[in-house]
C-alpha cells in the first residue's frame, strides 16, 4: 500500500519540492499510467526523468570522487563510480528512504514495489526531480542528499562497493535455496587473441543461465546476470 505523506519522503531526502507535480511523475511508474490511460486519464511517468537523473547521478558522484582521490588514476576512479551507481548500490540507496513506499504502482505491480530495477529507476527519476526543481541550484541540491549516502557506503566498507552479479546470485540462492551456484565453461571460439568464452551456471544441476564474453570472468559475470533475470531481479 502506497504511503500518502509525501512530506515524510521530502524529509528523509532533506529537500522540500517547490513542485508537487514533478515529485510526482517521478514517483510514478508506466504500469499506473498505463492502467489511468485505459480510462482516458492522462499522466506523466518517471521514464523521462530517470534518462536525465542517469547523467546527474553520474555527474555528481565523479565530481565528488574526482575530488576526494585526487591522487587516484582515471582506471580506479571509473571502478569506484561504477560500483556506486550499479543497480544494485541504487535500489540500496532507495531502501534506506522508503522511497518505495511512494511509487504510484499499477495493480500488477503492486507486489514489487521493492523490486530493484523500479527503486533503482525511481532513484535515478527522484534526482532528476530535485535537479530540476531546484534550478541554478539543482546540482547543489541533489549533491546535498545525495554525496552523505556515498560518503556513508564508502566509510563503511560496505560490500557493495565491490558487488557484482555472481555477488548477487550467491547471495541471493544461499538465502532462498541454501546452495552456491557452478559455473562451468562449455565452449570457447575465435582466435587466441580475441577468444569468446561461453558459460553456464548451475543451481542444484540445473542450469539457471548462460553467458559469454572476452574473458571466463566476463561471460560468468554474464551468466549471473542472465541468472538473476530468471528470478526476477532485474
Amino acid at each position: 500500500m502506497r504511503k500518502t505523506d509525501i512530506s515524510l519522503l521530502e524529509a528523509a531526502i532533506g529537500y522540500s519540492f517547490k513542485n508537487k507535480e514533478l515529485l510526482k511523475e517521478a514517483l510514478t511508474h508506466s504500469s499506473y499510467a498505463h492502467e489511468l490511460k485505459t480510462k482516458k486519464i492522462e499522466v506523466s511517468y518517471n521514464e523521462r526523468l530517470e534518462f536525465l537523473g542517469d547523467s546527474v547521478l553520474s555527474l555528481v558522484t565523479s565530481e565528488y570522487l574526482f575530488k576526494k582521490y585526487a591522487d587516484k588514476p582515471e582506471g580506479e576512479l571509473t571502478h569506484i563510480r561504477a560500483s556506486l551507481v550499479q543497480s544494485q548500490a541504487l535500489a540500496g540507496y532507495a531502501r534506506k528512504i522508503c522511497l518505495g513506499d511512494y511509487l504510484y504502482l499499477g495493480h500488477g505491480e503492486e507486489p514489487n514495489r521493492n523490486r530493484r530495477s523500479i527503486l533503482e529507476d525511481a532513484f535515478e527519476a527522484l534526482l532528476a526531480a530535485m535537479y530540476l526543481d531546484a534550478g541554478e541550484n539543482g546540482l547543489e541540491a541533489v549533491g546535498n542528499f545525495l554525496i552523505p549516502i556515498i560518503k556513508d557506503t564508502i566509510a563503511s566498507g560496505e560490500n557493495i562497493l565491490h558487488s557484482d552479479a555472481k555477488t548477487e546470485l550467491q547471495q541471493l540462492t544461499q538465502v532462498s535455496d541454501g546452495a552456491t551456484p557452478t559455473y562451468t565453461v562449455i565452449g570457447e571460439s575465435g582466435p587466441d587473441h580475441a577468444k569468446i568464452f561461453e558459460v553456464e551456471v548451475k543451481l542444484n544441476s540445473n542450469v539457471i543461465g548462460h553467458g559469454k564474453g572476452k574473458s571466463k570472468r566476463e561471460a560468468e559475470q554474464n551468466a549471473a546476470r542472465e541468472a538473476l533475470d530468471l528470478f526476477g531481479v532485474k
